[in-house]
């Protein structure tokens, strides 16, 4: 190891390498390409900033003038790529190393400068680097090294061309490595393609899945798991907590409701501008927010300090993706907490995730508001306060306040004040079993609205639905009935979704400028409009249905025996005429003038003069 990486290493605070840091700077490996899988928070970064050292340095301590890049590192993210320049700033600081960055968001012009300027180190996102290559803004002549961070996320989110041509455009004697959390097919394609002779590390901590993360399976009742969420950051008030979502409406919905009940959040989406993004995430960092609510892919890579908590607001999609969330916490050694909120029709889908994980879940209820109660009493009793003396500066407070009031009225207060500083829990269903059959056999309680606008204003179900979901906050499951009449739209709605569906809606209570919507009692049969008129098409007369009713062909008459043989039509002679230059012309159908015959082409200027010329000297008239 280089002396500049040793001391950075020293003056961060590192003690011991961890398992995979130890493997990539192994002197065995030499300038080998590399394919490394290896649990998320375990490194990686720092891992491969020291594995990039002896090839980018060669012999030497520090690092000459900047000028062209002498090593690539790619990430899928923004936030990834930003926060691994960081890394490697502070890493190669005392080798004098320049480190800059080309992602999507930021000016395209202040990334030519800097690459301008000089760089040794350039991470990036694949995008933005295929943009700077094809318009000449760096030059890759003088590549000594190329690291994909997160590939297989990389190939995920269609960044697989990108790649390709940025491998391609680099020189071929440089050294690859390859860094994924999994090593799918893909990946494999992908090493064998631009890889010599790679070699194979795999880390002992993969095959034990997140054994510092502690994973728990809460099943809420339907339209509790916003209360459910709520009740488990209260109840573990982590000094941070990463809530992720699957769509961007629900990251801005959960966002708002966060923060209406007084919790200091902010939010990661696709829809965000970088910089928005930025503050978000430093917000987290400094400590001035304490919730995060993302996305995946906005999610992908960061590293959070004091990140002790991850919540399945929406259960993720495949098993890959539970091991990506959860890897936000638990990291570096540190112990995390991963809950997956399911509601009874999803119990079974986040069974078969957690069975395919092969991790061990802690199976129960969210916590109730007495839990949480509960719970903060807890922390209020073993707070440091109670165990330090009351000092000088404090006596004449407590004097004051001991002899105005008396110890009980003393302590209520004290509760009372700290109990406002938080958010009061929520009140939560009881959960039961789902069974597909009885849900589709019993609605339950619903109530009806009426929608200004039916089938004169050309409404269909397949719009109605999704638009009505997102004005009133529900979902698809709580919509009974739809009734299109001809001038109104008949809605049933789950009881139970009634008191944010209002809220959703606001004062105007309108879909749109042109359909109020009002609450109805339950439709009467005047509701469901008028019966269409149909009127079966008479027959022309009774069928006998003893009799054949198959038709049959008439059966043709018999010919006479003085016209058999004969053709049944004859066909009529044209009359001819005679030309005074004894041409025979037969006469034009439906009469007129027998011009002059024409040869060749019938619109030419010749044959146009000669039945001109004809039709003057009278030539082809009818004698």
């Amino acid at each position: 190891m280089k002396q500049a990486l040793a001391t950075a290493l020293q003056t961060r605070g590192f003690e011991t390498l961890t398992q995979v840091q130890k493997a990539v700077t192994d002197p065995d490996l030499g300038t080998s390409d590399l394919l490394v899988s290896a649990q998320t928070g375990s490194g990686k970064t720092v891992g491969f900033g020291l594995a990039l050292g002896p090839t980018l340095l060669g012999e030497e301590e520090l690092f000459d003038t900047a000028g062209k890049p002498l090593a690539l590192v790619i990430a899928p993210t923004r936030e990834l790529a930003m926060q691994v320049m960081r890394e490697l700033s502070w890493l190669y600081a005392k080798a004098n190393a320049q480190v800059t960055s080309c992602v999507g968001g930021m000016d395209m012009r202040d990334e030519r400068r800097a690459l301008g300027r000089g760089a040794h180190i350039v991470v990036a996102t694949p995008g933005r680097l295929r943009d700077h290559i094809m318009r000449g803004s760096i030059d890759l002549s003088g590549i000594r090294a190329i690291v994909l961070d997160e590939a297989d996320e990389m190939l995920d989110l269609g960044f697989r061309e990108d790649l390709e041509f940025i491998l391609e455009a680099s020189p071929k004697t440089r050294r690859t490595l390859l860094f994924s959390a999994t090593v799918p097919r893909t990946i494999a394609n992908l090493a064998k393609k631009f890889q010599n002779d790679a070699v194979r590390i795999s880390t002992m901590s993969e095959r034990q899945q997140h054994a510092d993360i502690e994973y728990h399976q809460m099943t809420v009742a339907n339209r509790d798991e916003e209360k459910a969420i709520i009740n488990v950051l209260r109840y573990y008030e982590s000094p941070g907590s990463l809530v992720f979502c699957n769509t961007r409406d629900m990251v801005n919905r959960l966002t708002t409701r966060l923060s209406n009940r007084g919790f200091s959040v902010v939010s990661l989406s696709g829809e965000l501008s970088q910089n928005e993004r930025t503050h978000a995430l430093q917000a987290m960092r400094d400590g001035r927010a304490r919730v995060c609510v993302a996305t995946d892919v906005a999610a992908r890579g960061i590293d959070l300090p004091n990140l002790d908590l991850v919540i399945h607001a929406d259960l993720p999609q495949n098993v890959e993706t539970l091991l990506h969330r959860s890897g936000r916490t638990g990291r570096a050694g540190r112990k995390g907490v991963s809950i997956l909120i399911a509601n009874p029709k999803a119990v079974r889908k986040a069974n078969r995730l957690l069975q395919g994980a092969k991790v061990q879940a802690q199976i129960g209820n969210a916590p109730s508001a007495e839990a949480v109660i509960t719970q903060d009493e807890a922390r209020m009793m073993a707070d440091e306060a109670w165990q330090n003396a009351p000092t000088e500066a404090e006596a004449d407070s407590i004097t004051k306040l001991l002899n105005l009031h008396g110890p009980d009225q003393i302590a209520a207060a004290y509760l009372r004040l700290y109990k406002s500083r938080q958010s009061a829990p929520e009140e939560l269903g009881e959960p039961t079993s789902f069974n597909p059959s009885e849900a589709k056999r019993s609605f339950g309680p619903s109530v009806w609205f009426s929608v200004a606008g039916g089938q004169n204003a050309g409404v269909e179900v397949r719009r109605f639905l999704p638009r009505l979901c997102k004005i009133g906050g529900i979902t698809k499951d709580d919509i009974g009935a739809i009734r299109v009449q001809h001038r109104e739209t008949l809605v049933e709605l789950r009881t139970n979704a009634l008191e944010d569906f209002l809220q959703n809606l606001g004062p105007k209570s309108e879909f749109d400028k042109k359909s109020p919507i009002t609450q109805i009692d339950t439709p009467s049969p005047a509701h469901r409009g008028p019966k269409p008129k149909f009127q079966p098409k008479k027959p022309n007369a009774p069928v006998d249905w003893n009799d054949d009713p198959t038709p049959r062909r008439k059966k043709p008459k018999p010919a006479d025996d003085k016209n058999k043989g004969k053709p049944k039509f004859k066909k009529k002679a044209q009359p001819e005429d005679t030309r005074p230059d004894g041409v025979v012309t037969k006469r034009k159908k439906g009469g007129g003038k027998n011009l002059a015959p024409t040869v060749g082409k019938p619109n030419s200027k010749k044959n146009k003069a000669r039945r001109a010329k004809a039709a003057i000297e009278g030539k082809g008239a009818r004698g």
